[in-house]
């Protein structure tokens, strides 16, 4: 849809269409009380540093993290023994810069605050392009701003509670000579677990995304099937570009989640387009 088609479409007055630059105006504000959203959510998330940091910042970085105790025990319970479980690793971070604690406690505000208010950021942005869509298109999306913000903290958590506890123990294990000391600096390990939460929570919009695009016609599950492979190297691409590290490890660990996600997307749309084709007899009847 073109962006003045759908300006047009935008029909909020009993009388006539709003101009182009009052849909502009209307969405400067969509945009200003998200923005306030996060602002709120980030000065939460400030005063609340000290906690913050000690206890989730922190949390995955240490042999008692609850998601490490859990796998370790899991694999116990499986019979293969200790594989699952964590060796102890001694994690210190530095700093080498006078205000990199500083830029850091704000880019930890930032992002927090983002992920805290990510449901009303969505739902200012749907409550803009909602009234472009027909009944019938309103119908059909149902749900969307719960469906988008589970698939999104599904990502989050899986990239904090798996994700950056494997990638954690592994790079701090891993000795090329003991001669060197691992001691990565505050900012270094902050950018990573932003990665590791926020960039996966957004790639686990797949479902939604394919889900979209089947409805407007650009794909569909048989041309997902056909394309699987290609899909599969898409996936990994995107998995090397979002993982912090390129390991074989940790790539699986993102890789595999990622591709079931593009199953069910496939499931998905099979569904939609069954859907689609008894809507067309229906109109040809």
């Amino acid at each position: 849809m073109a962006l003045f088609d759908f300006f047009e479409k935008r029909d909020t007055t009993p009388t006539g269409e709003m101009s182009f630059i009052d849909h502009l105006e209307e969405l400067r504000w969509h945009i200003i009380r998200a923005v306030i959203a996060v602002l709120i959510a980030a000065i939460f998330i400030f005063i609340k540093s000290d906690f913050v940091v000690d206890k989730l910042l922190f949390g995955p970085t240490r042999p008692d993290f609850v998601s490490a105790v859990w796998l370790c025990q899991a694999g116990q319970k499986i019979g293969i023994g200790d594989a699952l479980c964590f060796p102890p690793v001694e994690t210190k971070f530095l700093e080498t810069t006078m205000t990199g604690q500083f830029i850091a406690s704000f880019t930890l505000a930032f992002i927090g605050g983002l992920i805290l208010a990510f449901p009303y950021v969505f739902w200012e942005f749907w409550r803009f392009i909602k009234p472009a869509l027909s009944p019938n298109e309103l119908k059909k999306t149902r749900g969307v701003i719960f469906w988008v913000s589970l698939l999104f903290f599904m990502g989050v958590l899986f990239g904090y509670y798996i994700l950056t506890p494997f990638m954690v123990n592994f790079y701090f294990n891993y000795k090329l000579s003991p001669q060197i000391q691992i001691m990565p600096s505050f900012s270094d390990y902050l950018e990573n677990l932003i990665y590791t939460t926020l960039g996966i929570g957004l790639l686990f919009q797949l479902p939604l995304l394919m889900s979209l695009l089947t409805r407007i016609g650009i794909v569909s599950a048989r041309f997902l099937r056909q394309y699987r492979r290609h899909a599969f190297v898409i996936i990994l691409i995107a998995a090397a570009i979002i993982t912090p590290s390129t390991d074989p490890f940790s790539l699986t660990i993102v890789t595999i989640p990622l591709y079931l996600l593009f199953e069910a997307s496939i499931i998905i749309a099979a569904r939609i387009n069954k859907r689609q084709e008894k809507e067309q007899k229906q109109e040809w009847s």
